[in-house]
């Protein structure tokens, strides 16, 4: 059975294959990180685009994958329309920020859209908040470093909590109505986020829309797999040695933290 390939930067996309192997429970997953070049978040479009590309081109033909989850926003942002355009009959699905739900979420909300800087300042995200300004009060903001501490493996630390505290000050307390975890990496901070903005603020991410959409490409493509037993998951990271063994034991640790 042909494999679905889930590629992110770091771990980060672990919270997308979450949301993958729950609505998808049949089909093989090869996640791929590349931790080597990351972050992407602070990279140009150019070598996002690039870095994507041939990370794409190997799952798809090496791997034998016969569909891809670009589970990074901003890898979705610089190159999910190229691989579109090269690749016209596989699968690919990308993930933006869920801004649409949380707009919807009462009248005229007050929405936070935490992302990372390169996701911020590309058109598509501009287009996305233009689309929704009408229905509510969308505020960017642009998120440095935070990835880094998902990487880490330090998800509830003293130095992730200074750091949010300071990033978030302006808007703790129940100030805005809802928060978009604009990257993937962000859902594994989630709990400080909460504390921090308060727990009237409803918290949205794009990981079950982006395994919805997968299904129903696959579906239509008439590659879903519908019966017999459980898939199975394989961890890739494009570190090498130690490193590299750490990184995919912190991979297996996130996975199981989130299911």
């Amino acid at each position: 059975m042909k494999p679905i390939a889930v590629f992110d930067s770091g771990v980060g996309g672990i919270s997308v294959l979450g949301e993958l192997v729950k609505i998808l429970p049949n089909e093989n997953f090869i996640y791929y990180g590349d931790s080597k070049n990351a972050p992407y978040g602070t990279k140009t479009l150019e070598e996002v685009r690039k870095l994507t590309c041939e990370h794409a081109r190997r799952l798809l033909f090496e791997e034998n994958c016969k569909g891809l989850v670009v589970a990074c926003n901003t890898a979705t942002s610089a190159a999910v329309r190229k691989l579109r355009e090269i690749y016209p009959e596989v699968p690919i699905v990308g993930i933006e920020p869920a801004v649409k739900p949380a707009v919807l979420c009462r009248v005229h909300p007050k929405v936070l859209v935490m992302a990372t800087p390169m996701t911020v300042s590309q058109e598509k995200f501009r287009a996305l908040m233009a689309r929704y300004e009408d229905q509510g009060e969308i505020i960017p903001l642009p998120c440095p470093g935070l990835m880094n501490f998902v990487e880490r493996g330090d998800l509830e630390g003293d130095d992730l909590r200074k750091y949010l505290t300071e990033l978030l000050f302006e808007y703790r307390d129940n100030k805005v109505d809802a928060v978009v975890l604009g990257c993937t990496h962000y859902p594994f901070a989630r709990k400080l986020i909460q504390e921090i903005l308060g727990e009237k603020v409803q918290v949205f991410d794009g990981a079950e829309g982006t395994a919805r959409e997968m299904k129903r490409r696959l579906q239509q493509a008439g590659l879903l797999e519908n019966g017999g037993k459980p898939g199975a998951v394989r961890f890739e990271n494009s570190l090498e040695g130690q490193e590299n063994r750490e990184k995919i034991l912190l991979c297996e640790q996130l996975f199981t933290k989130i299911l």
